[in-house]
């Protein structure tokens, strides 16, 4: 049996999360160094006293996960957003410290979690190669043999002697898993961080990320794409609300992550708290003017500012394989939507009519295109076929590393700011 490389017994990670409290206004510094004043006369008057304050809560963020890894596992984490699968890659990484559990961990971790990490902007492409190759405790010599392998695979030899803050979340994607993949680390750990890329790029990651589990490393995967969990892992374990729910071969798992998503033809939820744009309420409608060949989806998108966004689809099977993809503003960049400031309306519709007979599932991304992910709603919404494909036959979809290779054709309707 493989040796145990990450052994993780009862973690768990709290925060204390505070709360902007109703007729909240913005304070001065006088206000500030008053208050601090009163708190502070106040504990001198009653010692054992606890300063009390409503407007914060404890939030639990993982409780007590245990599981073990072996040398050359493929481990994919799933669940929902909020259900603690950064949080746990982070503590596997070593950015922040546990609140109770012990972790143990043999030998070197290369993580890949946001874009850019462990990079320093100042330093050029060829610099950070070397840094990084450092902090993994490799040699020069070491550094230097996998130098050209690092450069082809990230594609940015005319770049390699430009500062990294004038690259593009592109490049620094690709540079930054070149270098986490190539150096050689027992254990390599990847956020979805890999969306940001292009979908070639994507596949050559996944690719590599295999290979690396065929020479014995181990590899640890957070995913919302379904499809690739399950090509790509050999175990797959099923987060909530920070607790694990189940751990077991990717296809138990994938099918019991759909079976308890609650997922309907619509939803409604708050915007984020940052104000960037974010997806409010969506629905899925059939409509009789379309004669079975098409569905129409309405969205309401919420933004603080003005911003010209993309709108990216994404369509899974009942068993969570992507079997295609759609999109404004990515590719065709005459259709990139114009946001107003405020709440934003968006419909379009999907064509249907090479479907097989089934259950459908549909993902969201806002993006700045080909920079920044806004919003991402996985599985947010449900639409059953419930007839013969048009021509009476169901359409076969190539698959590729879970990526559809077929565009879905989308057409926008309208969009503005909702009334």
């Amino acid at each position: 049996m493989a040796d145990t490389v990450v052994k993780v017994e009862n973690l768990s990670k709290s925060y204390v999360l505070s709360h902007q409290q109703e007729g909240y206004r913005y304070k001065a510094l006088r206000d500030v160094i008053a208050d601090r004043a009163k708190s502070l006369f106040s504990k001198i008057q009653n010692p054992k006293s606890k300063i009390q304050n409503s407007s914060c809560e404890e939030f639990w963020a993982l409780k007590d996960v245990s599981f073990e890894i072996k040398q050359g596992d493929r481990i994919g984490i799933i669940g929902r957003n909020g259900a603690g699968k950064s949080t746990l890659l982070k503590i596997l990484s070593r950015i922040v410290e546990p609140t109770k559990g012990s972790i143990e961990i043999q030998g070197r971790v290369a993580s890949l979690l946001e874009v850019g990490t462990g990079f320093h902007p100042e330093l050029t492409g060829r610099e950070n190669i070397f840094l990084n190759g450092a902090i993994l405790g490799m040699s020069k010599k070491e550094i230097t043999r996998k130098f050209d392998e690092i450069v082809n695979f990230a594609e940015i030899e005319k770049f390699l002697d430009t500062p990294v803050k004038r690259y593009s979340s592109g490049m620094y994607v690709r540079l930054a898993f070149a270098v986490a993949a190539h150096l050689e680390p027992e254990i390599l750990i990847v956020d979805e961080v890999l969306a940001v890329g292009d979908v070639q790029f994507q596949k050559k990651c996944l690719g590599k990320m295999q290979d690396v589990g065929k020479e014995g490393r181990t590899v640890i995967f957070v995913s919302h794409n379904m499809g690739t969990i399950q090509s790509l892992c050999s175990r797959c374990i099923l987060l909530n609300s920070g607790l694990v729910i189940a751990d077991d071969i990717p296809a138990s798992i994938v099918q019991l992550y759909l079976e308890n998503s609650s997922v309907s033809n619509n939803f409604t939820r708050l915007p984020q708290k940052s104000g960037k744009p974010s997806i409010v309420s969506g629905e899925v409608i059939s409509q009789p003017q379309f004669e079975d060949t098409k569905i129409l989806i309405n969205l309401n998108i919420h933004t603080n500012e003005q911003r010209n966004i993309s709108l990216e689809l994404r369509l899974s099977d009942n068993t969570g394989i992507t079997i295609g993809f759609g999109n404004f503003g990515i590719y065709r960049s005459h259709e990139v939507i114009e946001l107003k400031a405020g709440l934003n309306f968006v419909s379009f519709t999907l064509s249907i009519s090479q479907l097989a007979v089934g259950s459908y599932f549909i993902s969201l991304d806002l993006a700045l295109p080909w920079l920044e992910i806004y919003d991402r709603l996985e599985n947010c919404l449900l639409f059953e076929v419930v007839r013969p494909a048009k021509d009476g036959t169901n359409c076969v979809m190539l698959q590729s590393w879970g990526y559809g290779s077929v565009e879905i054709p989308l057409e926008l309707k309208s969009y503005g700011l909702k009334s």
